[in-house]
């Protein structure tokens, strides 16, 4: 076995003024005595169902502030309230102390499926003293000064001076004659504290490098959704590729059973955030035999948020715009494939009659410098400069099984 690092998106902001109130740190140790409160949010969107990150049992609850926290503070600064005590939820937390100190808690269920929260360690310090100061099976609590563990430091052009360090979990990868597998979940954690003579922020990316302040509208783990299309054309002059985005398929009715060449309409959507300028981009998407994204076979549907260019029927990207009705169009991709069998390498049987889509996607900020637009007409698409607060998550669909008789829509 062997190990590597990873990064699992997921993007939370918290401003941090020195005028206002202060808080302590988890009260399972003796850390630094005084917190800043974040400055507040605006329309942060409820949290989605199912996940709910103050669901805790009582015996897991670790103390966020002091213990006569308001509610109103308690959410200030990203942390649960459940009528008695402000506690860590299940995401990850960053805050900067006034005397210069890191406060780094990081919970199991941060990722899907849960960490190891044992496993993570500082990238730029193997000195002992940069481990777990505390934690449970839980929760990893990771307090230093900003200026050790190899913290790097730099002064921007907003006249910020900015301490910035990463960390990362590890994880177990299995390497055979056929390919690598890991059942282990893994991020990359990159955050920063940003003082200046009257404020201090801390902001914290679970992706690298850092970007610029950016205002972001909604706070906790990126939630991005794959989705199909089951929509059908039941009028004259109707366009199939706009209905079938009408209505998807829920997971009652997986498996889906498509016929060899029958159009597969992909979606993928970003959730829970209001931001009208950010744009979701994929990356790379392709398919599987099996519901794991990293076996073999594959093939590949997008490159680069592109078509395949060796696929015979490629793929066909969807403009979603103005013209789509959606509230922010930039939040979606759309795109339809299709279906097709896997077979054998040597024999070229067919091999296997399911297959499942995966993309990875990754929110983009647009800048002077890159518009966060994947062009896919040059004959060499140029180089742009990497946006910093790219956010990049893995998502998949469910079984679509290959069948000899064809769907009603297919049919018509």
């Amino acid at each position: 076995m062997e190990f590597f690092r990873c990064l699992f998106g997921v993007a939370l902001i918290c401003g941090v003024s020195a005028q206002t109130y202060w808080m302590q740190p988890p009260q399972r140790h003796q850390l630094s005595p005084s917190f800043q409160k974040p400055e507040q949010q605006s329309k942060v969107p409820p949290a989605l169902p199912p996940f709910d990150k103050c669901v805790l049992e009582e015996a897991e609850k670790i103390q966020c502030g002091t213990p006569d926290i308001t509610v109103a503070q308690c959410q200030d600064i990203n942390c649960c309230f459940d009528g008695r005590q402000c506690y860590y939820g299940k995401a990850v937390t960053v805050q900067c102390t006034r005397d210069g100190q890191f406060v780094v808690v990081v919970a199991r269920e941060a990722t899907l499926p849960p960490l190891d929260v044992s496993s993570i360690s500082m990238l730029e310090s193997n000195d002992v003293l940069c481990g777990p100061v505390d934690g449970t099976s839980s929760f990893a609590i990771f307090q230093f000064p900003v200026t050790a563990c190899g913290t790097t430091l730099k002064q921007n052009d907003e006249g910020y001076v900015v301490y910035e360090n990463h960390m990362a979990s590890s994880y177990e990868v299995g390497i055979g004659p056929k390919g690598s597998i890991t059942r282990d979940s893994h991020f990359e954690l990159l955050f920063q504290c940003r003082y200046s003579s009257t404020t201090v922020e801390a902001l914290v990316v679970e992706v690298n490098p850092v970007p610029p302040p950016v205002s972001v509208a909604a706070a906790g783990l990126l939630r991005v959704e794959l989705r199909l299309g089951n929509g059908q054309c039941f009028s004259k002059g109707c366009l199939e590729e706009v209905a079938a985005y009408s209505s998807f398929y829920s997971a009652s009715d997986y498996p889906v059973t498509k016929v060899l060449r029958e159009p597969v309409y992909v979606e993928v959507r970003l959730l829970g955030r209001s931001d009208p300028n950010i744009v979701l981009n994929l990356e790379h998407c392709w398919a599987t035999p099996t519901p794991n994204p990293q076996s073999v076979p594959q093939w590949d549907l997008l490159v680069d948020g592109c078509p395949y260019h060796d696929d015979r029927y490629q793929t066909t990207v969807i403009p979603v715009d103005g013209s789509s009705g959606l509230e922010y169009p930039s939040h979606y991709k759309r795109f339809i494939s299709k279906m097709f069998t896997f077979v054998a390498s040597d024999t070229y049987n067919h091999q296997k009659d399911t297959v499942y889509i995966h993309c990875a996607t990754a929110v983009c900020y647009p800048s002077s410098t890159d518009s966060c637009e994947q062009q896919c007409h040059r004959q060499r698409r140029a180089a742009v400069e990497k946006v910093p607060s790219s956010q990049k998550v893995l998502v998949s669909s469910g079984e679509v099984i290959l069948s000899e008789t064809a769907t009603a829509a297919h049919q018509r």
